[in-house]
């Protein structure tokens, strides 16, 4: 005797099947498009939350217990690692035993004291072109 179809069913058909493959087709055509660019948005606000936030910090924090930020030689190396001759160092100021680099996986270019705001620092990523001195830099000094 044949069991009731209508009662137990067991499978999927291959149409039901093949219907959900072009659903979800669709949605995916839709929605790649849509996060394609968002991966270099967050590299850009990741860059600037490490300029103004992280980085910039610390290098407050340097600057509150030695007296003046790290010199352009000394760099950002003198928030990991006490730089020759300087007494009132009490860091690390960075949780991180190199300096980290930008999302880009380049180093952040630091001056002190800046060519163009004597007194402050100027802490530089190339940005997604890596090249400094190009309009997608993003810097503690720009405003956006």
């Amino acid at each position: 005797m044949r069991p009731n179809r209508s009662k137990t069913r067991e499978a999927f058909t291959l149409l039901e099947l093949l219907l959900v493959v072009i659903i979800i087709g669709i949605l995916a055509a839709v929605a790649i498009p849509n996060l394609a660019g968002r991966s270099e948005e967050a590299r850009i606000v990741a860059a600037r939350q490490e300029i103004t936030g992280t980085l910039g910090i610390s290098l407050d924090m340097f600057e509150q217990d030695t007296g003046s930020y790290p010199t352009t030689e000394q760099g950002l190396e003198a928030l990991v690692t006490a730089p020759v001759g300087v007494v009132s160092w009490r860091g690390p100021y960075v949780k991180a035993v190199v300096v980290p680099k930008d999302p880009w996986g380049n180093p952040y270019q630091y001056t002190f004291p800046s060519p163009t705001y004597p007194g402050l620092y100027e802490l530089v990523s190339g940005g997604s072109d890596e090249a400094l001195g190009t309009e997608d830099d993003i810097s503690n000094l720009l405003s956006e």
